[in-house]
Parts: structure tokens; C-alpha cells; sequence
């Protein structure tokens, strides 16, 4: 974890601010996980923070929503297009 959010700050991802007022804040957590090399030995440790989405509250937290999901016919398209170009 200290690998971690030192790896945060020392990239500029965030910076800690007060809470401005009549705002909610969005709890976190942290995920581990082990990851596993071929030979089935553990091949090392990771550690993320996530943001637990579920707590934001519509037009007071956020006002805009999108996913980031592909579509199949751009996903061709793009496809056809790197083809063509070799």
C-alpha cells in the first residue's frame, strides 16, 4: 500500500484538498491481489485504491455519466482500418 500511494503522489495523480462545503466525499478501499506466474508460484503482490462509486449521489456529486465500453462496429472498423493499411 505504501508503494502504492507513494507512486500516486509522486506522479501528481492527486492531491490531498479540504472537503468543500456542502459536499459529499466518496469513500475508498483497498483491493489486493496475488498474482500468479506460469509455474504457479506467486509472482507478486499488487495493491489498488478504488473509489466506491455506489455512495455519489446523482446531481449532487456527479452531473454527467459515461462508460468507457467499445462498440463492436467501431471495434471493426477499426480493425479493417489497420489492416488495410499494412
Amino acid at each position: 500500500m505504501l508503494d502504492e500511494i507513494s507512486v500516486l503522489h509522486n506522479s501528481g495523480t492527486w492531491e490531498l484538498t479540504p472537503l468543500p462545503f456542502e459536499k459529499n466525499f466518496v469513500c475508498c478501499r483497498w483491493v489486493f491481489a496475488m498474482k500468479i506466474g506460469p509455474d504457479g508460484t506467486i509472482d507478486h503482490l499488487k495493491a489498488r485504491l478504488v473509489a466506491k462509486g455506489h455512495t455519489q449521489i446523482s446531481g449532487l456529486d456527479y452531473g454527467d455519466m459515461f462508460s468507457l465500453v467499445a462498440n463492436v462496429a467501431s471495434v471493426c472498423l477499426f480493425i479493417d482500418i489497420v489492416t488495410l493499411q499494412r
